[in-house]
C-alpha cells in the first residue's frame, strides 16, 4: 500500500488536528476571515474607548486684570542679581532674606531713590527702603563682592524695621556697580543732584538698551 502524503500547514491552525482524524477546515480562507473579524472588533473597541471631542464654554468669563507693582512712576537706576541676608541679633547669625533682582529705583516726579528687591519665582518683596544719605557701605571681611550696611525703616515685611543687611553679588564688578549706583542714590536723596537730569539719563540708557536688543533680534 502506498503511503498517503499529508500536507503540513504553514501556520499552526485547526488543520493540525486533521492529521489525527479531526475535521479538516479550509486552509487559508477561514484564517483570513477570522483575522479580519478580530481586527474589526478591535477597531470597534478602540472607537468606543476614544473620548469624544467635547468643548465646554466657561460659566464665568474672567477679564484681564492689570496688576500694579507700585513701580509705574519709577525708573531703574540699577537692576542687578543679588543675594540678601539680614543679621539676627539674638541668634548672632546671618539669615537669608532672598535671592533675586535688586533694583535702585528713582521716582520720576520726586526724584527719591529707594532699593527694592523681590525673591525669585514668588516675587515677594525682601527689601524695600529709601537710600538714606547717612548710609555707609562697608566691606565684608573676606569677600570683594559683598557689602554690609545698616538700614533705617525697611518696610519689606509690612512694618518699618531697622536692619543690618549684607548683600552679595556674582562678581566683584557687579559689587562695584551696586556701590556706584548706591552712592548716586544717596546724593540724589540728599539733593546734591538734580533729579530731572538723572531721570533723563536713565530714560536715554533704557532707550539705548532697547534699541540694542532689537538689533540683536534681527
Amino acid at each position: 500500500m502506498s503511503e498517503e502524503k499529508v500536507e503540513v500547514p504553514k501556520v499552526p491552525t485547526s488543520n493540525v488536528f486533521a492529521l489525527f482524524g479531526g475535521k479538516k477546515d479550509k486552509p487559508e480562507e477561514k484564517t483570513t476571515e477570522n483575522t479580519e473579524t478580530v481586527t474589526k472588533k478591535e477597531d470597534d473597541a478602540e472607537a468606543e474607548e476614544e473620548e469624544p471631542d467635547v468643548h465646554f464654554e466657561p460659566i464665568v468669563q474672567l477679564n484681564e486684570v492689570e496688576v500694579k507693582t507700585n513701580e509705574e512712576s519709577e525708573l531703574p537706576l540699577l537692576k542687578i542679581r543679588a543675594k540678601l541676608f539680614r543679621l539676627d541679633a539674638e541668634a548672632k547669625e546671618w539669615k537669608e532674606k532672598g535671592t533675586g533682582d535688586c533694583k535702585i529705583l528713582v521716582h520720576k516726579e520726586s526724584g527719591k531713590a529707594r532699593i527694592l528687591m523681590r525673591r525669585d519665582k514668588t516675587l515677594k518683596i525682601c527689601a524695600n527702603h529709601y537710600v538714606n544719605p547717612t548710609y555707609v557701605l562697608k566691606e565684608n571681611i573676606g569677600s570683594d563682592r559683598s557689602w554690609l550696611y545698616n538700614v533705617i525703616g525697611d518696610v519689606s515685611e509690612g512694618e518699618s524695621e531697622n536692619l543690618t543687611l549684607a548683600i552679595r553679588f556674582g562678581s566683584k564688578e557687579n559689587a562695584q556697580k551696586f556701590k556706584d549706583a548706591f552712592e548716586k542714590a544717596k546724593n540724589l536723596n540728599k539733593g546734591d543732584l538734580k533729579h530731572e537730569e538723572v531721570v533723563k539719563e536713565i530714560e536715554a540708557q533704557l532707550l539705548k538698551e532697547e534699541k540694542e536688543k532689537k538689533e540683536e533680534e534681527k
